[in-house]
């Protein structure tokens, strides 16, 4: 699908839930650029034992922008006290990277409030959680340890990594003509921001699939490099 003709009413969707959320413009442009199979929110009061639970019926999770704290006075507000929901520019920071940490590339992701609660951005202020996210049809690439991963996306749209993990998880990938003892360690696991790095915004990227470029996190195990991406339509242009 050309960048003409992404689903309109998707992306309004997305533009539409984010404003006026306590979400920042930058986080509304990008939500605006995906090929979203369907957009979601997600609002969870704050409690010991709540659970927030981001899921997609069709796709994967991508968290566009997450709030901890409070941006009105309605929202989680039976049984507060107009003091306790009184302030309303309160925004945990580091909350949609916690959030995108955890979630992006999962069809279904639980968040416990709990793990945000590193420090009380309002003191006496009730909070809650309020998460935007895309669900959206990803791509999956494998390169075999010493091979070279080569992405590439149609003109006029670029990479996003939703994620990149090098090791190994089953005894049949990438085990072709491999002794036995090479391939039984399927616990072996190291993810990585480096594909991130050097593909984001990138209309193509080769990456090298081996230990020198991410470590060893299985010695004596024949791995493979596997990466979770999408080619969206960038609002500015291509990086070369």
């Amino acid at each position: 699908m050309s960048c003409s003709r992404l689903s309109t009413a998707l992306l309004l969707a997305a533009a539409g839930l984010l404003v006026g959320s306590g979400f920042s413009e930058a986080e509304q442009d990008f939500a605006s650029t995906l090929p979203t199979v369907s957009t979601e929110r997600a609002i969870t009061c704050d409690d010991l034992y709540n659970v927030q639970q981001l899921s997609c019926d069709s796709g994967v999770i991508s968290v566009q922008a997450a709030l901890y704290g409070r941006a009105d006075s309605k929202t989680c507000s039976e049984g507060w006290s107009p003091q306790q929901l009184s302030n309303t520019n309160c925004a945990q920071q580091g909350t949609t990277s916690v959030l995108k940490e955890r979630c992006d590339g999962k069809r279904v992701c639980q968040i416990n409030t709990n793990v945000l609660r590193t420090s009380d951005p309002c003191y006496g202020i009730y909070k809650y959680l309020d998460t935007i996210y895309t669900c959206i049809a990803e791509k999956r690439s494998v390169t075999c340890e010493g091979s070279v991963l080569n992405l590439q996306c149609d003109k006029g749209k670029v990479l996003y990594i939703h994620s990149a993990d090098y090791g190994r998880h089953d005894q049949t990938t990438c085990s072709y003509q491999r002794p036995a003892g090479q391939v039984q360690n399927v616990q072996c696991s190291r993810a990585s921001n480096i594909v991130a790095q050097s593909c984001n915004g990138r209309n193509s990227c080769t990456v090298s699939a081996s230990n020198s470029v991410f470590g060893d996190p299985c010695v004596g195990t024949y791995k493979y490099l596997e990466v979770a991406y999408i080619c969206y339509c960038p609002q500015l242009p291509a990086k070369n």
